[in-house]
């Protein structure tokens, strides 16, 4: 059985493939935060801009094995469509739910599968894509994958701490907020001071889209 918040067809608004069009899986439910405002202070993670709580967003609900979850993300990519289809699972945090049987469906539909997680869960073998957020009060076990997108600035976090991980790209974002406007600032002065670093602007923000 998986729990699902919501399964739409947008553009990617983050990181390396950001304006690629993609199928978003998000995932019910986080190890780092239950997604509630009252628990919010005393959060891992205090700083989610995501409603991953219940299954009653477009398109979840309660799967009861991996087919008929691969089926309903399937739908979602368009008929018409040429390439490989493309699928990102978040959250929340996937890792919770995404297993073995899902990916290899979803492989044998032709779908590239992508992942966004906060690394303190191992990533099952065969993903295509893994994309790691380390958030700063939690011990992260995936220090190996395809793209390291940290959230800047945060607490007591030095991105440095993070050049040596196993990634290919490396990008900050810049934190959502009331103080956007000076965190985008600070992380691009820092891209430009570290350049092993990137900037990821949530753009699907910026042109309002989801």
């Amino acid at each position: 059985m998986y729990a699902v918040k919501e399964i739409f067809y947008t553009l990617q608004g983050e990181g390396f493939h950001s304006g690629r069009p993609a199928v978003f899986c998000r995932f019910a439910g986080c190890n780092l935060w239950t997604g509630r405002e009252a628990d919010r202070a005393s959060a891992a993670c205090n700083f989610c801009d995501t409603d991953f709580v219940g299954t009653d967003g477009d398109g979840g609900g309660r799967f009861r094995d991996a087919k008929v979850l691969a089926d309903a993300i399937a739908s979602k990519w368009p008929e018409a469509g040429s390439g490989a289809p493309f699928v990102v699972f978040t959250g929340g945090e996937p890792l919770l739910q995404l297993d073995a049987q899902l990916i290899e469906i979803l492989h044998t539909r032709e779908f590239a599968l992508a992942v966004e997680t906060n690394g303190t869960l191992y990533a099952p073998p065969g993903l295509d894509w893994i994309c790691v957020s380390p958030k700063g009060k939690a011990a992260v076990v995936q220090t190996r994958g395809d793209e390291l997108k940290l959230v800047y600035p945060q607490a007591a976090v030095d991105p440095a701490a993070y050049v040596d991980w196993d990634f290919r790209h490396f990008f900050l974002q810049p934190m959502d907020g009331p103080s956007l406007r000076e965190n985008i600032q600070s992380a691009a002065s820092y891209c430009l001071a570290n350049p092993k670093w990137q900037l990821s602007l949530q753009t699907h923000k910026i042109i309002g889209i989801r």
